[in-house]
C-alpha cells in the first residue's frame, strides 16, 4: 500500500498542471477530519494516509506519498441539511434574512455543531432535532447532497486527545519564534 503522510493546504506552490494531472481522492467529512485513513485514488491505488494529529484534509489539498506522486483531494457529495432563509412575506412581518441565518450559524455554534458558512446558506450533518430547531426559527432546511466543507475549529465535537491542540496546519500569521529562513 502506499503512503502518503505530507499535506500541501490547497495545492500551495504546486503547478496547476501538475495538480491537474494528479489522480484524486474522493474523501467525505468524516474521513477528511482523521489524521490516518485509508483511501481508494481515481487510479486504482490504495493510499495510507498518515498526517499529524488534528490535521483537517480539505477539498483541493493535496497530498504526497512516499514514491512522490501527488493526489488531489476531492470533498466527496455527502448527506447535508441546506439552511437558507425564508423570504416569504406572508407571515405579516418581513424577515431580514442575513439576520435569520446569523442567528441560525450562533445556535449551531453553541452546540459545537460542524457548519459550513456561506453567504447564501448554511449547511450542517443531517440532524432533525436540529432540522427542527432550524424550521421553528423561520428557517427552510433541505436534505441534499453536497460536498461538506466546515469552518476551522468546528472540529470541537470530538476534541483531539490531550485537550488543546489547535495545531491544524495553518497558523494565522500569529506563529512567533519560527525563523522561516
Amino acid at each position: 500500500m502506499l503512503q502518503a503522510s505530507k499535506l500541501i493546504p490547497q495545492a500551495q506552490g504546486l503547478a496547476p498542471a501538475l495538480v491537474r494531472r494528479a489522480a484524486h481522492i474522493e474523501l467525505d467529512w468524516d474521513v477528511r477530519q482523521k489524521s490516518r485513513f485509508d483511501a481508494t485514488a481515481s487510479d486504482g491505488r490504495n493510499v495510507g494516509v498518515f498526517l499529524p494529529r488534528g490535521t483537517v484534509v480539505r477539498g483541493g489539498d493535496v497530498l504526497i506519498t512516499q514514491d512522490g506522486s501527488l493526489l488531489r483531494v476531492v470533498a466527496a457529495p455527502q448527506p447535508v441539511l441546506r439552511i437558507t432563509a425564508c423570504t416569504d412575506h406572508h407571515h405579516g412581518h418581513t424577515h431580514d434574512a442575513a439576520f435569520d441565518l446569523m442567528r441560525a450559524a450562533y445556535h449551531l455554534g453553541n452546540r459545537h455543531v460542524p457548519i459550513e458558512l456561506q453567504p447564501d446558506h448554511l449547511k450542517i450533518e443531517p440532524d432533525h432535532v436540529l432540522a427542527d430547531m432550524l424550521r421553528a426559527m423561520h428557517l427552510t432546511v433541505v436534505e441534499t447532497r453536497e460536498p461538506f466543507e466546515p469552518e476551522g475549529g468546528a472540529y470541537g465535537a470530538h476534541p483531539p486527545a490531550g485537550g488543546h491542540d489547535h495545531g491544524h496546519g495553518h497558523d494565522h500569521g500569529h506563529a512567533k519564534g519560527h525563523a522561516h529562513g
